[in-house]
């Protein structure tokens, strides 16, 4: 910064008037006292960058002052000054210091000191003065001959803020523009969702790849910058990455966690005991489903818009919805040796519950996960037995008195549907499900794979049961869904005949030998096929392997 100017003039009537205030007994004005107290306040201030923005650390009670000024030979220009505080409320403000009419000459020095002093207060004046924790921008016009002080104060507690200062207002915003409306609508609100909307930046039409949308969630306030945001989460003693950068899923989080993926890094934030705070980025989409809340309770939500280049954001302002109570489920009985299949829907049913009266000492209970993810909790007279996720086939045998009560609640642990079979009985009733082996994995071999043929083995038990092996063409782009959409609980009867390879019977009384083989002929080369393995027990009830996508060679 160019200020010649500042320390020619400065000499003859800042510092005479600065050191009037010291060796000056006589009785002053207040406004005398409060503008040689300003001037006095230059001596002891930092220059305020321009274009760039400053973080500024405040002690409490101690104000802290910046000043700037323009480029020489620049009559008018505007400015403007944005400050964001990072935490408690702040008091900030600007002053002004102009030169009188006339430049200084050494002549000045026969002036008499109280026409100094009356020149000196005509010069400086408070232009702006501003309380509160917004994010508040100041815009102004400045001339050459104008040097401008900020000052800043918190009286709560120690703290720090943002000050951003620009004189070039032709190269663009350091912050991503909010648009005219910048109010977030509640579109829809759930028993564990809440959906949201809001009006598009005029920054993401012009700086698609470099801006993006990041939506906070929590259950004490609305925040009014991203800067208070993360002040708030690191004070309650979680980590937080710097730096907002892509996109995740919350529904993989547990239920006491939540994630923030940032600049590829990946951090895990707890539960705190005042409840969770979710970050979450959502891209340049304008509409979001929070998912995974809890019923009947009040959220906040905040969305910044955030320059990834410049790591500066703007706020949109807040909102707050209360999600839905979450409904009775409806009861279902259990009979002994009955199987209930329930599927549970993950937008609207999420929750369904089973109760069974115990007419023995022991009882069986069996699950076999179908479809999604699914937790049980079993209570027995209210007190809780057994609680966990679901995967394959599960068994739990309790054993209790005569006429307890056991009450079984699955819930869906995803937003698409799931679905599970469940079974209650004595425990020496005739079992729903065969005899499992120790895995349900079907391995396949390499080596004895050729142009025409694949070769795959899988365990058996100690029981003579029933094996079924099916085979399905596939394509590349199909294997994901193949794998995650399959019905675990559907048996051969869903197939199309021509996916049937061969059924075949075996055991072995020794478990180390249980295992069989079977080389699938016929095939095509260079060719994805998905093969299937169902198991059959006495019920006649299948079980079915974990599905085997194998590809044929393309050469031989």
């Amino acid at each position: 910064l160019k200020m010649s100017w500042f320390w020619l003039y400065l000499p003859l009537h800042l510092l005479s008037t600065t050191c009037l205030c010291h060796s000056i007994k006589a009785p002053t004005t207040n406004s005398q006292q409060s503008s040689k107290s300003s001037l006095f306040n230059f001596y002891h201030s930092l220059i305020l960058a321009d274009g760039k923005e400053t973080t500024i650390h405040l002690l409490k009670d101690i104000p802290k002052r910046y000043y700037f000024v323009l480029e020489e030979g620049r009559v008018l220009a505007p400015f403007s000054v944005t400050v964001t505080p990072c935490d408690v409320p702040i008091e900030w403000s600007i002053l002004v210091h102009k030169p009188p009419p006339g430049k200084a000459t050494p002549g000045d020095h026969d002036t008499q000191e109280v026409s100094k002093s009356q020149r000196a207060s005509s010069m400086v004046s408070t232009i702006f003065n501003y309380k509160g924790n917004s994010v508040e921008t100041y815009m102004g016009m400045s001339s050459h001959s104008a040097l401008y002080l900020l000052e800043f104060l918190s009286t709560e507690r120690d703290t720090h803020i943002t000050v951003y200062l620009t004189t070039d207002t032709t190269s663009g915003h350091l912050y991503p523009e909010l648009p005219m409306d910048p109010r977030i609508d509640v579109i829809r609100i759930g028993h564990t969702t809440v959906t949201l909307a809001w009006k598009h930046s005029p920054s993401v039409l012009e700086h698609r790849e470099s801006i993006q949308y990041c939506l906070l969630v929590n259950e004490k306030h609305n925040y009014k910058s991203l800067c208070a945001a993360e002040t708030a989460i690191r004070s309650s003693g979680m980590k937080l990455p710097p730096t907002l950068a892509l996109s995740l899923s919350p529904h993989l989080l547990e239920p006491q966690q939540v994630m923030i993926l940032s600049n590829s890094e990946l951090s895990i934030i707890n539960k705190v005991s005042s409840g969770e705070v979710r970050q979450v980025c959502v891209g340049t989409k304008n509409t979001y489903t929070v998912p995974n809340l809890s019923p009947s309770t009040q959220y906040y939500f905040d969305v910044f818009i955030v320059n990834l280049l410049t790591n500066a954001s703007a706020a949109y302002t807040g909102t707050f919805a209360r999600t839905l109570e979450e409904p009775e489920p409806e009861v279902t009985e259990l009979k002994d040796g009955k199987v209930i299949h329930v599927v549970l829907d993950g937008q609207k049913q999420k929750f369904y519950s089973l109760q069974y009266q115990a007419r023995h000492k022991k009882i069986h209970f069996t699950f076999q996960l179908c479809r999604g993810q699914v937790r049980v909790h079993i209570t027995r007279n209210g007190k809780t037995v057994a609680s966990e996720n679901l995967s394959g086939l599960r068994y739990f045998s309790l054993k209790g008195k005569l006429l307890d009560t056991y009450s079984v609640q699955l819930r869906s642990t995803e937003e698409s549907n799931s679905s599970v079979k469940v079974q209650a009985s004595p425990h020496f009733h005739k079992p729903l499900f065969p005899l499992l082996p120790e895995s349900l994995k079907i391995k396949s071999f390499s080596k004895l794979r050729t142009c025409r043929s694949v070769t795959i083995a899988w365990l058996g038990t100690q029981e003579e049961s029933k094996y079924c092996v099916y085979r399905k063409r596939i394509e590349e782009d199909q294997i994901w869904r193949e794998l995650q959409s399959a019905d675990r609980c559907s048996g051969p009867e869903s197939r199309h005949k021509s996916e049937k390879v061969l059924c075949k019977y075996f055991y072995d009384l020794n478990l180390q030998r249980a295992v069989t083989t079977e080389t699938i002929k016929g095939l095509e080369a260079g060719t994805l096929y998905l093969f299937d393995v169902y198991l059959f027990g006495p019920s006649g009830i299948p079980v079915r392997y974990h599905s085997k996508v194998v590809k044929t060679r393309k050469k031989c």
